[in-house]
């Protein structure tokens, strides 16, 4: 008998259909992988399995029986717990009350303070670790330690089925290693994972079966995680063929002109001592270990954070660090790894999004001109091919991979001489990927100078003209992306030595 069973699962929105006929069964015991693209339904579908959103057709049955999951509550109650990819964690509260927030465990009256923390100091050192006290305000943990939290949480409700939603998004190497090992202990205890990622290798390493979605229906379901060709996972999900991946070079774009030059740059338990350049038409790739200071040093160059030493030249223009207007005048652009919270307003629609860095464009005499702004809008997100393509779209309705194409669609309409590219492709699926790569290679191709930073080597490579190899905060390897491999990469890395 299957744990969980859905059937002809349909949920619409105003004007949108999100769920359009979903099928799957999920077996206690199983990690069981849901794929497809941005815009697909996956999120909706997990919405559905919380009980944040109530199907308006279909059926869940849960071991054997029909089910109304009409509340968050409801679902906590058969055994159902969910780990969204977005955290939903409360930064001023502690370890201990985020874990038990909603439940806490009180007697006579009173809460049990002592009790929560033990459990919560248990939980955390069976998660492999106990140096996150449960007294520690959330707020001030890195984004793999809140990570981690998320799961002891849901870890805490006794789960019979735990719905994971790209959890390694912001895991390191040894930190994905102990979570696939705690998921295989659950497993072998018969707790049952939904497990959603866009990294298939993942799903080879731990998945038992995959159903994937398209456009809000199962084009497929039941296969072997672990002998399914990627060829024909990635044709379910995009309904074609994807013979490349990443495009040809075009070294010709590569021109002379130093458009940014960092000199020495350093920020205290950051990073120290950064050098590099980048030319006009070239693609810089940065590779490291999460923690190796590879964001915080984008956010500097964008003035996001002040430097303690160093320079940042643009076109032969020195930079006063610190400073994010004089970035963006100077022409600098950031699409940050953290685009909901702080690359995107998530209430007010794309077409403010978009031209929130260009606002003094459209304004004239204290009035703003609206036609030109939806123009420059418009004409950069069909660039883009934004999906839906309606600039009046309240941009935190959007899937993850648009919302990212927003975000660069800001930088497109600003014209901008750097793009710093901050994990571009994080949460984003196999189709929408090809796309990205696409425009940043057009956009290279167009004389804009590109720093991308990526927690996938393959990724790196396969984009970048030069590659830069950051370990702890250092530069250990500047060399073209062509003389390199994953292996010589992941060497420098792992190895700590310059190369």
């Amino acid at each position: 008998m299957s744990l969980l069973s859905v059937r002809g699962i349909v949920k619409t929105f105003p004007g949108v259909r999100a769920l359009g006929g979903v099928d799957f069964d999920v077996e206690p015991g199983e990690v069981h992988c849901l794929l497809g693209q941005n815009g697909a339904g996956k999120s909706t579908l997990i919405k559905v399995l919380a009980g944040a959103h109530r199907p308006d057709e279909g059926e869940i049955t849960w071991q054997g029986e029909p089910v109304t999951l009409a509340s968050p509550v409801d679902a906590l109650k058969l055994g159902i717990a969910t780990m969204y990819q977005e955290l939903d964690l409360v930064p001023g509260l502690s370890v201990a009350e985020n874990i038990f927030l909603g439940r806490e465990p009180a007697k006579f009256g009173f809460s049990r303070v002592a009790y929560a923390r033990a459990e919560a100091a248990r939980l955390m050192t069976r998660l492999g670790h106990p140096e996150i006290r449960p007294g520690t305000e959330v707020g001030k943990l890195s984004a793999a330690g809140q990570q981690l939290v998320s799961m002891a949480r849901a870890l805490a409700h006794d789960a019979k089925l735990l719905v994971m939603d790209e959890p390694t998004a912001a895991l390191a190497g040894e930190e994905v290693d102990n979570l696939f090992r705690i998921v295989e202990e659950l497993t072998a205890e018969g707790v049952a994972i939904v497990y959603i990622s866009h990294r298939l290798e993942e799903l080879r390493r731990i998945g038992h079966r995959v159903t994937v979605l398209k456009d809000g229906k199962t084009v497929g379901t039941g296969l072997d995680a672990r002998t399914t060709p990627t060829a024909d996972l990635v044709q379910l999900m995009a309904g074609r063929k994807v013979e490349t991946v990443f495009g040809p070079r075009h070294e010709e774009h590569v021109r002379d002109t130093e458009v940014l030059q960092v000199r020495g740059l350093s920020r205290a338990g950051e990073f120290e001592d950064v050098s590099f350049s980048v030319r006009a038409g070239e693609v810089l790739g940065i590779a490291g270990l999460v923690g190796s200071g590879r964001s915080e040093l984008l956010e500097t160059i964008f003035g996001a954070r002040p430097a303690d030493t160093g320079s940042v030249t643009v076109d032969g223009k020195k930079l006063r660090l610190g400073s994010v207007s004089g970035a963006v005048k100077a022409g600098i652009g950031l699409a940050p790894e953290e685009r909901k919270s702080q690359g995107l307003l998530l209430d007010l629609p794309v077409v403010h999004n978009v031209t929130l860095a260009s606002l003094t464009r459209y304004a004239t005499l204290g009035f703003t001109e609206r036609a030109k702004e939806l123009e420059d809008a418009g004409e950069s997100l069909r660039r883009l091919d934004l999906r839906p393509a309606d600039p009046h779209r309240i941009v935190g309705t959007l899937s993850g991979g648009n919302q990212q194409k927003a975000v660069l669609a800001r930088w497109l309409v600003r014209g901008c001489r750097v793009l710093l590219l901050d994990e571009p492709t994080r949460g984003v699926d196999v189709g929408a990927r090809a796309e990205l790569y696409r425009l940043i290679s057009e956009l290279a191709a167009t004389g804009v100078a590109i720093v991308l930073v990526s927690s996938e080597i393959p990724e790196v490579l396969g984009l970048s003209d030069r590659v830069l190899v950051l370990r702890e905060g250092r530069v250990l390897a500047e060399r073209p992306s062509a003389d390199l491999t994953e292996a010589d990469v992941l060497d420098v890395i792992l190895e700590g030595s310059a190369a």
